[in-house]
């Protein structure tokens, strides 16, 4: 577990680094640089660059991850993305960050860790059957639907919220197209990995949920979408995880692990709103 864990929480900081150098290269364009001059202005820049590399980091070692643990395991860890992000955003950023901001930092840390201990996921078997795989995909597959349709009306907030719940679902959903692939190429290597399912699969469910978290992204608040991207993802991933790979947790302290799976998301929601709105760096102090 603890290789899979250091994997995963290599994803979450090149995740953070992806969200952070390709945010800052993109306001930092001239005004001029607008339509289809801002992408060719884009792939000059180092920066924008940087993060691509760090997005093909975040995908690399997540796929590691899965490949080396458990599912229950690797996307709960996933949350440490928006800790890193905090990080980032004061070292090199340099803005300031309200002690509330870092409370629940460390809330959400003291919380993930509590529930890897106390959940104690265990087991797993590395090929869902067929008919686990169909039931699975028609339940998700059903449910990112119906929130998608649900999204194209109502008020801003309302839409985002479920469209960001979509997104989640979806993401979880890829997470397990991931894992499936990294072992199909393992086992029979890339031509046996380009002529299966899994992979294509994979794309499918990255374009949908590229698409679906934008929209969250667009119709309303950061503030609603972020929270219930980031939790939604792993509790849904951690019913995949014992739906399609038979992964178990432990009975006694069963209690313990969902509370502080909910103290989790609990502290999740409470960084997002406490967090800097912007990049503004902090303005030096005067003399």
């Amino acid at each position: 577990m603890i290789l899979a864990v250091v994997f995963a929480l290599a994803a979450a900081l090149c995740s953070a680094v992806n969200l952070l150098t390709q945010h800052v290269a993109s306001i930092s364009a001239p005004k001029r640089e607008k339509g289809w001059r801002l992408p060719l202005y884009l792939l000059r820049q180092p920066l924008w660059l940087l993060g691509w590399a760090a997005a093909a980091g975040t995908f690399a070692f997540q796929a590691l991850a899965l490949h080396n643990g458990l599912m229950s395991v690797v996307q709960p860890v996933l949350v440490t993305e928006l800790v890193f992000v905090l990080v980032l955003r004061r070292v090199w950023i340099h803005q300031d960050v309200a002690a509330a901001a870092w409370a629940s930092v460390l809330v959400v840390c003291l919380s993930l860790a509590v529930f890897l201990i106390a959940a104690e996921p265990s087991g797993g078997q590395p090929a869902p059957q067929t008919r686990q795989w169909l039931s699975a995909g028609l339940v998700f597959g059903g449910a990112i639907a119906v929130l998608a349709v649900l999204g194209r009306a109502g008020r801003p907030r309302r839409r985002a919220a479920v469209f960001a719940a979509a997104a989640g679902l979806t993401w979880a959903l890829e997470a397990t197209f991931l894992k499936a692939a990294t072992d199909t190429l393992t086992a029979f290597g890339i031509p046996g990995m380009l002529i299966r399912w899994p992979l294509y699969a994979l794309i499918a469910a990255g374009v949908g949920g590229t698409l679906l978290e934008q929209a969250a992204l667009h119709v309303g608040p950061l503030s609603v979408s972020q929270p219930i991207l980031v939790i939604v993802n792993p509790f849904a991933s951690i019913i995949l995880s014992v739906w399609l790979f038979g992964e178990r947790f432990t009975n006694s302290p069963a209690k313990i692990a969902i509370v502080a799976f909910v103290v989790m998301g609990a502290g999740v929601t409470m960084l997002t709103r406490t967090a800097p709105p912007d990049l503004t760096p902090a303005e030096p102090a005067r003399s």
